[in-house]
C-alpha cells in the first residue's frame, strides 16, 4: 500500500458502535433489511452511492469508458467512506452495499477481471472505514425474480440482471469471490426467511462477537 500524504489522510474517530455492511445483487433485500436492522440498532443507514453521486450514475454508465467509470465509483466510494467515519463517531452505522458492490459489478458490467479492478482500488483501501462485518445475501434465482417483481424503485442495473446474458452469474460470481477474501464477511442465506428473520441472525452474530 502507498502511504497517503498527510492532506489526504482521514480523521481518526472512536467508534461509537459497530459499522455493518450489506452486500448483495440488485433485488436480494439489501434496502428492506438495512431498514430493519438499523431500527434494532439505533444505527445510520448509508447507501453506495451517496449524494451527489447518485443523481450522476446513471449518465457515468452510459457515457463514460471502464477507466473513468471506476474512478467515479472510487471517489464515490471515498466519500461514503468519510460518512460512515463522521457517523460511527455518533453511533452504530449499516451500510448499504460498500467495497464488494464497487469491485464485483464494475468488473461484471465492464467485462473486467476482478483481479485488475481490486489492484486499481488497493492503493486506497487504507482511506476507508473497514466494516466490524460484511453480510452477503444470497438467494436462488427464482427468489430474485419474485423479489425484483415488488420492486417499487426498479432502475435499468435490475433489469440488466436478467435481460443481459450472464450478467447475474458474473455478478454472483464475483460476489462470492471477493466475499471469500474478505475477514469480515458472512455469507447469509436469504431464501424463505424474512427481514426480521434476517436482522434476529445478524444482530445474534453481532452480540456472539462482543461476548
Amino acid at each position: 500500500m502507498i502511504p497517503l500524504p498527510a492532506p489526504y489522510t482521514p480523521g481518526v474517530a472512536e467508534r461509537q458502535g459497530p459499522f455493518v455492511v450489506l452486500e448483495g445483487v440488485s433485488g436480494v433485500g439489501k434496502s428492506t433489511l438495512a431498514r430493519r436492522l438499523a431500527k434494532r440498532l439505533g444505527a445510520a443507514t448509508i447507501h453506495t452511492l451517496t449524494d451527489p453521486h447518485t443523481n450522476w450514475s446513471d449518465s457515468v454508465n452510459r457515457e463514460l469508458r471502464p477507466l473513468p467509470q471506476i474512478a467515479f465509483y472510487l471517489s464515490g466510494l471515498l466519500h461514503v467512506s468519510d460518512l460512515v467515519r463522521q457517523a460511527l463517531s455518533v453511533g452504530p452505522v449499516v451500510a448499504d452495499r460498500y467495497v464488494v458492490s464497487v469491485m464485483a459489478c464494475h468488473a461484471a458490467v465492464n467485462h473486467a477481471g476482478l483481479g485488475q479492478v481490486q489492484e486499481m482500488i488497493a492503493p486506497f483501501l487504507p482511506y476507508l472505514v473497514a466494516p466490524d462485518a460484511t453480510f452477503c445475501l444470497v438467494s436462488s434465482g427464482s427468489s430474485l425474480k419474485e423479489r425484483m417483481g415488488t420492486k417499487t424503485d426498479v432502475k435499468q442495473d435490475d433489469t440488466d440482471l436478467f435481460d443481459i446474458p450472464g450478467r447475474l452469474a458474473r455478478l454472483q460470481q464475483n460476489f462470492h469471490a471477493v466475499i471469500d477474501e474478505d475477514p469480515t464477511a458472512v455469507m447469509l442465506p436469504t431464501d424463505g426467511r424474512s427481514p426480521d428473520d434476517l436482522a434476529d441472525a445478524i444482530v445474534k452474530y453481532l452480540e456472539d462477537r462482543r461476548a
